[in-house]
């Protein structure tokens, strides 16, 4: 059965299939999400990402998931906010978008996010839950067989009173 979530939480202690990291484009670790997610996965998740060469705005890159409980780790490098005059949510809709992608091409079935670029990227919280919630939908109805779970992950009850508002919204 096909669902969409939203949970309060640590996304590394999460049983999924898979785990998003809000990285930034050198994948090699930093502050927040991406700092939790590195040291939670182990050493080895540096050494993989090493070889990935980075990751662009808006594209996804996937490693193995480590020590973490989820096999696959899909880190994708969200836009930094300025204003949104600098195409920030297309380019947020595309870190959603190449990040199912991944799940269709990993035969991945259930995967958690964070709030992508609401930390020190900026990105306003409402509008970030609002895109979140609508390329999951749309990923879920364009992928109607099969049984896919999106669990999104709040750190706090303002992120997830901004999931449930845009869920309820859209």
């Amino acid at each position: 059965m096909k669902s969409l979530s939203i949970s309060w939480g640590d996304i590394t202690s999460l049983k999924v299939d898979a785990i998003v990291n809000a990285a930034n484009p050198t994948l090699l670790g930093g502050g927040g999400v991406d700092g939790a997610i590195h040291r939670a996965a182990g050493p080895k998740l540096l050494e993989e990402c090493r070889s990935l060469n980075g990751c662009a705005v808006g594209e996804a890159k996937i490693t193995r998931g480590y020590e973490l409980p989820a096999t696959w780790v899909i880190h994708t490098v969200g836009p930094v906010w300025v204003g949104g005059t600098r195409s920030e949510e297309s380019l947020l809709q595309s870190c959603y978008r190449r990040c199912f992608d991944l799940v269709v091409e990993t035969n991945i079935n259930s995967i958690a996010f964070p709030a992508i670029s609401t930390g020190a990227y900026r990105y306003p919280l409402d509008r970030a839950a609002t895109v979140a919630i609508s390329e999951a939908q749309e990923f879920l109805k364009r992928n109607g067989s099969g049984d896919k779970n999106i669990v999104f992950v709040g750190f706090n009850s303002t992120s997830i009173e901004a999931y449930q508002t845009a869920a309820w919204e859209i």
